[in-house]
């Protein structure tokens, strides 16, 4: 192993581990308060679109897309267009969209389907959600950068 090698195998001192620490306390105090925002709208859309025992989830289910095409678009914005501060990024991406869509939701919607006696709606919403998350992804992409290069003309 050359010198260079152990030095940068080299554990940091104290003093460092702080200041790596301390640096991380805005990131993690905003996706704090992105996530309750996101997870706050998710959970005021689920008691103005309730779900009827044994029917299909589609308010997690439209939230999770929604999300996804969101952050599609956040994501073009913010690597293609926008020099965004170093917080934007983990508060509204990591924080509020993360909040905002829900697969642990989406686990217990197909667990509580099954456990009903609706093993075809969970497997169609088990089978759904994750293909139209992709789809929106991809769509809202695909759009944003499309909008854009029409703007550029």
């Amino acid at each position: 192993m050359t010198a260079q090698e152990t030095e940068n195998l080299r554990v940091p001192s104290g003093s460092a581990r702080r200041r790596a620490r301390r640096a991380q306390v805005p990131v993690v105090a905003v996706v704090a308060l992105g996530g309750a925002l996101g997870a706050t709208g998710r959970y005021a859309v689920s008691r103005w679109w309730p779900t009827p025992a044994g029917g299909f989830p589609w308010a997690t289910f439209s939230v999770n897309a929604v999300g996804c095409a969101v952050i599609g678009v956040f994501m073009v914005v913010i690597t293609d267009v926008w020099s965004a501060h170093r917080l934007v990024r983990p508060f509204f991406g990591t924080g509020v969209l993360g909040g905002f869509t829900t697969f642990s939701t989406y686990a217990v919607d197909i667990q509580k389907l099954v456990d009903s006696g609706h093993a075809r709606t969970a497997l169609a919403y088990l089978a759904a959600t994750p293909c139209a998350a992709l789809a929106a992804v991809w769509l809202a992409v695909t759009a944003t950068r499309r909008v854009l290069q029409w703007r550029q003309r």
